[in-house]
């Protein structure tokens, strides 16, 4: 297994478990990164910006799927894995959800544009709907958003951790060619 999200029928129940029961931290070279999980899955994946995460404030309670997440993000960022194989559970919108099934089915090292992504998800004009899902991932890394450029390969933004340059490190780490 890559990674799971939840089918639409499942959606509705993960909305009703507590969000967010475990915490950990981890340093990277990107800074540091937040994992939060519901016990049965990752639900959010923070990269730190301007010196802090959400829950600097919270004690870390660190789970064995979380442990598992960070070691499979330690080996991500040596260049050792590829793929990660931790359930995610992404709350969203049903097309937020195709949208991020779009981006999970992505292989590292390769890219999409906009445009593509609305053409898979049934909204070809929908660039905007699209960017704005992209934005609103809340699982980065796992949930590859840092694959998606404009059609001429341009970075037009990204809003984990320093922004652009954060996907910039990213897509160098892949060997993605972009503007």
């Amino acid at each position: 297994m890559r990674v799971s999200t939840p089918t639409p029928s499942s959606t509705h129940s993960t909305i009703h478990r507590t969000i967010h029961s475990t915490l950990r931290r981890i340093q990277s070279p990107i800074g540091r990164i937040e994992l939060r999980g519901d016990g049965a899955a990752i639900t959010a994946l923070t990269i730190e910006r301007s010196g802090s995460l959400p829950a600097d404030d919270l004690s870390e309670n660190s789970d064995a799927l979380l442990d598992l997440a960070a070691a499979q993000l330690a080996e991500y960022f040596r260049g050792e894995r590829t793929t990660f194989e931790v359930p995610v559970s992404p709350r969203g919108s049903a097309f937020q959800q195709a949208v991020w099934r779009e981006l999970v089915a992505l292989p590292y090292g390769t890219v999409t544009s906009y445009g593509e992504l609305g053409r898979a998800t049934g909204r070809a004009a929908a660039g905007r709907a699209v960017g704005g899902a992209v934005g609103a991932n809340p699982i980065p890394i796992i949930i590859p958003c840092h694959r998606v450029l404009a059609s001429d390969l341009r970075i037009t933004g990204y809003s984990g951790g320093a922004g652009v340059p954060t996907k910039q490190w990213l897509l160098a780490l892949e060997g993605i060619a972009h503007r």
